[in-house]
């Protein structure tokens, strides 16, 4: 697997892991458009920035087109879930206090990244954050989001990776399910599926979920994993790549161009989401 996309003289580090339960999913989406501009201008160094979100389902765009997406919505929100639709590629997944997120922003440059570097270049980096287990990327069938890019230990999914490119950037973003239950939270899903589906046959070919597919590393390690515990082994990892690490946060100009893009979620997730 390639590495030198991790070998960055700097990263500029964004923590956006304690904003707790009032951080919307879609403000997320928004800051790395705005970081995936700047970075592509070359106003700044490459980026690693981390989120986590309190009971959120990210939907894809696909999935706003299930024939009965409004009986899925209202079971995930009777559940106590928020739902937003991201402007990445892929389908459901789960965000809540035992995820964590990374998107990972570099600049495409002259010769472009191609599609598999930047997610190789992810999966290198979690198989580097793990080295008592034996990472693997391939799909995982039966898992929520199916991808040739989910992460897996002993045929059972803990990672999924997804790549948004704009103007010039190329964020690749990955979600670690580090502990509770990899199961539950696929039957959460799939319940979702079961409802907004009933049944009906569609063109496009939604994931059929079979809950013991997923686990948490909690699970496959056999010992507790934190966020905490997992950004560390994050930081030591790019380290390792011979990279600094610097903490920061966004610039005016970022701020501005962010507002912009969290408008454009906004209205996006309007048009899309039934009422």
């Amino acid at each position: 697997m390639m590495s030198e996309l991790l070998q960055q003289q700097t990263w500029r580090v964004i923590d956006h892991t304690s904003l707790g339960p009032s951080f919307d999913a879609k403000q997320s989406f928004a800051f790395d458009d705005a970081l995936c501009e700047s970075v592509g201008r070359g106003q700044s160094q490459p980026v690693v920035r981390l989120w986590v979100h309190h009971q959120t389902v990210v939907l894809g765009i696909q999935d706003t087109k299930l024939p009965y997406i409004e009986k899925g919505l209202a079971y995930l929100h009777e559940q106590g879930w928020r739902t937003i639709v991201r402007n990445s590629g892929g389908l459901a997944v789960v965000l809540d206090e035992g995820v964590l997120n990374v998107s990972l922003i570099f600049p495409d440059t002259k010769k472009g990244i191609d599609i598999d570097r930047g997610y190789e270049a992810m999966a290198t980096l979690i198989a580097r954050m793990l080295p008592e287990a034996r990472v693997q990327a391939g799909e995982v069938v039966g898992s929520y989001c199916p991808g040739s890019f989910d992460l897996s230990i002993d045929g059972k999914k803990f990672a999924g990776i997804s790549q948004r490119r704009i103007r010039g950037g190329v964020a690749v973003q990955v979600y670690i399910c580090a502990n509770e239950s990899g199961a539950t939270r696929a039957e959460f899903i799939r319940q979702f599926y079961e409802r907004a589906l009933a049944g009906e046959q569609t063109k496009f070919t939604y994931p059929t979920i079979v809950p013991h597919t997923m686990a948490s590393l909690s699970e496959l390690l056999g010992k507790e994993m934190t966020v905490s515990a997992l950004i560390i082994r994050l930081y030591e990892a790019l380290q390792a790549f011979g990279s600094r690490l610097e903490p920061s946060s966004l610039t005016p100009e970022e701020w501005e161009r962010y507002y912009m893009y969290f408008q454009r979620m906004i209205d996006r997730n309007e048009t899309m989401l039934p009422k």
